[in-house]
C-alpha cells in the first residue's frame, strides 16, 4: 500500500498519525444536546491542557444493538444537527458511524471523518460510499478479521480514490462473549502505511447477551500497550456517569478521570517515537 495513502490525516489544525498522540474522545451515542455539547466542551479543555489534537465523537445512531429495546440515538438529521453545533462552537472536527450507502453523502456535510463501523468493514458498496465522499475514512477492523488482512480494505478505498484513511484496532472475538487484543496486530496494520488508533473501550466489551457487557478494569493497561506498539491515536468514549449511560455504560470511562488516563499514555508516545528514531 506504500504511497497510496498519506502517512498521516490532517483535518484543519488536527493532524492524526503525527508526533503528538491524538485523542478520539466522546459518549457512545448523543443522548441529547447539552450532554453532548458538555462533554465536548471538557474533552476540549483536557486536550487544550495536555496540548495534544482532539476529534470529537459521537454516534447519531447505533444501528447493531443487541435488542430491539435498546436505545438507538436521535438518528441521522437531530444527530448531525447537533454534531454541526458541537463542530461550529466549540471549532473541533466530528467523527461518526455510517451505516449505508445512503447515508455516506449526507454525513460528509457534516462529519470530518467519516467512519465505518467493525461489522460493515468489508462492505465494498459502503466503502466506495464513503470514499466518494472525499472525506478521511476511519475503518475499524471487524472482530473477525486478523489486522494483516485490513490490507483488502485499503486496496478498496484506494480503488475509489480514497488518499486519507485509518484503521482501529477493537480487539477479537475470542470464544463466545469475550475478546482479546493481540497488541502485534497494531505493528501490522501501522505496516500498510496508515495511521492506526486503538480504541480502548469497544476493547473491553464482552458481546452477547440483550446487552453488551465489558469490564473497563483493564482499559489502562491496553491504552499503555497499544500506545507502546505504536498506535497514533487512542479512541476513548467517556460520558459524565457512565454507569446512568444509555449506551456502553460498563466500558466508556468517566469523564473525571480522563486527564489522568492521557497523561499516564502521553509519555510512552514520546518513548516510542524516541526508539524508533535509534
Amino acid at each position: 500500500m506504500e504511497g497510496k495513502f498519506e502517512q498521516s490525516v490532517r483535518v484543519g489544525d488536527v493532524v492524526l498519525g503525527g508526533e503528538k498522540l491524538a485523542l478520539i474522545a466522546g459518549p457512545c451515542v448523543i443522548e441529547s444536546r447539552e450532554q453532548c455539547l458538555d462533554i465536548a466542551e471538557k474533552i476540549k479543555l483536557i486536550a487544550e491542557e495536555l496540548s495534544i489534537p482532539l476529534v470529537f465523537k459521537a454516534s447519531y445512531l447505533k444501528a447493531n444493538r443487541s435488542s430491539v429495546r435498546s436505545f438507538e440515538g436521535p438518528g441521522l438529521e437531530e444527530g448531525l444537527r447537533i454534531l454541526r453545533e458541537v463542530k461550529e462552537k466549540l471549532s473541533l472536527p466530528v467523527l461518526s458511524d455510517v451505516h449505508c450507502r445512503s447515508e455516506a453523502e449526507r454525513a460528509a456535510e457534516v462529519l470530518d471523518i467519516i467512519q465505518v463501523p467493525a461489522f460493515l468493514c468489508r462492505q465494498t458498496k459502503l466503502l466506495q460510499a464513503c470514499a466518494a465522499t472525499g472525506k478521511p475514512v476511519n475503518v475499524k477492523k471487524g472482530q473477525f478479521m486478523a489486522p494483516e488482512d485490513t490490507v483488502h480494505i485499503l486496496e478498496k478505498l484506494a480503488s475509489f480514490g480514497c488518499r486519507e484513511a485509518l484503521l482501529t484496532e477493537r480487539g477479537t472475538c475470542f470464544g463466545y462473549h469475550n475478546l482479546v487484543v493481540d497488541m502485534r496486530g497494531i505493528l501490522s496494520m501501522r505496516s500498510l502505511g496508515v495511521p492506526v488508533v486503538f480504541d480502548v473501550t469497544h476493547s473491553l466489551q464482552k458481546p452477547g447477551g440483550e446487552q453488551t457487557s465489558g469490564d473497563r478494569s483493564s482499559a489502562a493497561t491496553l491504552a499503555r500497550a497499544a500506545v507502546a506498539a505504536g498506535s497514533d491515536a487512542l479512541f476513548i468514549e467517556t460520558h459524565q456517569t457512565p454507569e446512568s449511560a444509555l449506551s456502553d455504560s460498563t466500558t466508556m470511562l468517566p469523564l473525571s478521570l480522563l486527564k489522568k488516563f492521557m497523561q499516564d499514555v502521553i509519555p510512552i508516545r514520546e518513548a516510542f517515537l524516541e526508539c524508533s528514531l535509534k
